[in-house]
């Protein structure tokens, strides 16, 4: 595939890494309940670390998502560092988008959009053409907010429902998402299916073809298998990376128990080895790392 040979505003050759803390997707699956004052202690804990943006919280459905009822609560609660640290929530439909706009301390509303037909439903409950009316309503509500959506673009790396895959059609929605305005995307590994090289292909196509829109990427891994995807990660020009403590976390669809979200110390030692700015907060790390152990015991 071509594409254009032009740099990205978005530093692809800074030392300086924008890490995405998303204990949502480490909590949002989880089998027992966790009680909303740990929730407020752990995420206030992570708010001391230094991280660019937490993905703290969810306005879905509480029938789809019973994990994540309480995040208007667990919101009341944070000691929101305003100055650094970013408040993501994920929404599905205009309803969800609206109640997390209503609420100041939130700068980024996450959507999630999959280029598996399958998976879009099963996720979203609509296809991807309603999803995309959806996508465009909740990005112009954004921009009347004084929010910016982080577009999730999920299953961009192949799914397992025997649906035509190609890198064609990701940067097909790409294009048109950043046509539409939208100026961060994350590309999602949903089931951990990517290699390294083709994180590298996909994350590079996009970076150097949409020079004005910040390619992330938030990926699933097994255990070892995380810093030759960071690598590739870095390698192709995104400094955007999404993780959670402990790995934990993860897509159901994945059907293998080891695989998880990167975890976060992975991401964090190897920018740090590798001469990286994290400008993370070790000692409260530490503090955070000890209560993830308790929780996702």
């Amino acid at each position: 595939m071509h594409t254009a040979n032009s740099t990205a505003p978005f530093l692809k050759d800074s030392k300086k890494v924008k890490l995405v803390e998303c204990p949502r997707d480490a909590m949002q699956g989880w089998k027992t309940i966790i009680p909303t004052k740990d929730k407020i202690d752990y995420l206030n804990l992570l708010l001391k670390v230094g991280f660019d943006t937490l993905d703290f919280g969810s306005f879905v459905s509480s029938k789809a998502i019973p994990q994540m009822s309480d995040t208007e609560a667990v919101l009341e609660g944070l000691q929101h560092p305003i100055h650094y640290t970013r408040l993501l929530a994920i929404v599905a439909n205009a309803r969800g988008a609206e109640e997390a706009s209503a609420h100041p301390e939130i700068g980024f509303l996450g959507f999630p959009f999959s280029v598996s037909e399958t998976f879009q439903q099963m996720n979203t409950g609509a296809g991807i053409m309603e999803s995309l009316l959806r996508l465009k309503d909740i990005f112009f509500m954004c921009k009347h907010r004084d929010k910016q959506m982080v577009l999730y673009l999920s299953m961009a790396f192949g799914n397992p429902y025997k649906e035509a895959y190609s890198i064609d059609t990701v940067v097909h929605w790409a294009q048109k998402m950043a046509a539409l305005g939208v100026n961060c995307i994350s590309l999602a590994d949903t089931i951990g299916l990517a290699t390294p090289s083709q994180i590298y292909n996909l994350t590079k196509t996009l970076v150097d073809l949409l020079p004005l829109t910040e390619i992330g990427v938030h990926l699933h891994s097994r255990p070892g298998e995380e810093d030759e995807k960071i690598a590739a990660v870095l390698e192709a020009g995104s400094r955007r990376i999404d993780g959670a403590l402990g790995g934990f976390g993860g897509c159901p669809m994945a059907q293998d128990e080891l695989v998880g979200n990167l975890n976060t110390r992975s991401i964090i030692t190897y920018l740090e080895k590798h001469g990286y700015d994290t400008g993370i907060n070790h000692e409260a790390l530490a503090e955070a790392e000890a209560m993830a152990a308790e929780i996702f015991k």
